[in-house]
């Protein structure tokens, strides 16, 4: 069976946890609150909107920023993360997630244009 890093994996925000229950997803987006445990946290889309990352060990590091998680959706709508990656802002340029909000609405609204889901070959 592939893992998780070998399929296709949309990249979404909160509105669309619902559509990709039990399927991979990437989400980008700006870290809320940790829960004391280090075993989850609320992560933050470019609408507002808040979502819950569950990790199989706790933290081992402070988590703040902007955080993109790959995981798979539980059936409560939770990202059951396989791994996470900070993305630094420390450049003088801060992340736009509005406008990545955006950007990923627009390639879900015309998936014809933009063909990222291919599936791999073998």
């Amino acid at each position: 069976m592939a893992g998780i890093f070998d399929v296709p994996k949309p990249r979404i925000i909160c509105s669309m946890l619902s559509q990709n229950i039990n399927k991979p997803v990437c989400f980008v987006g700006r870290v809320e609150k940790v829960h004391p445990s280090g075993k989850t946290f609320t992560v933050c889309d470019g609408e507002g909107k808040t979502a819950t990352v569950e990790l199989n060990d706790p933290l081992d590091e402070e988590l703040s920023g902007v955080v993109e998680v790959i995981g798979m959706v539980s059936n409560k709508g939770v990202i059951m993360a396989t791994t996470y990656n900070m993305l630094r802002e420390d450049k003088g340029v801060p992340f736009d997630l509005e406008l990545y909000t955006e950007a990923l609405k627009v390639i879900h609204d015309f998936p014809q244009h933009y063909p990222f889901q291919v599936a791999a070959s073998g």
